[in-house]
């Protein structure tokens, strides 16, 4: 997928908050430590630095979602982060994003700290950021 590709998924699925720009996905897929795992209309995207991986952001478009991509990706990035020598994975979610919550909740995910009034969402308000870890062992 192009830059232009992910931010169309992003902004067709992102929108209780701002999207990213294809900009903006073009600076950090041109970062060494960032990776990427597609599928149809859906993609993750993370970070390995060290043993650490991170969950960037992860959409699918609306069009296609329950289907089963979001877990398929989860499941993809997972290995391809395992591949590359991370043992622990990090993630963080508006406080307010359930169905992400849940998801992140089925992969093992336990809340290990927040983040008070992180993410800006519609009409200009603030949400805290739930940070999130899971083994990868």
């Amino acid at each position: 997928m192009t830059p232009q590709d992910l931010a169309h998924i992003h902004t067709a699925a992102f929108t209780q908050s701002r999207p990213w720009t294809a900009d903006e996905f073009a600076s950090l897929l041109s970062n060494r430590f960032s990776h990427l795992v597609e599928k149809e209309q859906s993609f993750a995207l993370f970070q390995v630095i060290a043993d650490e991986a991170e969950l960037l952001t992860i959409a699918t478009h609306p069009g296609v979602q329950r289907q089963g991509l979001a877990s398929l990706l989860m499941q993809d990035w997972h290995e391809k982060a395992q591949e590359l020598g991370a043992t622990r994975a990090f993630l963080d979610v508006a406080a307010n994003n359930h169905p992400a919550i849940a998801l992140y909740e089925r992969f093992g995910y336990a809340p290990c700290g927040r983040r008070k009034a992180y993410y800006l969402i519609e009409n200009d308000r603030k949400i805290d950021a739930i940070l999130m870890e899971r083994s990868l062992r």
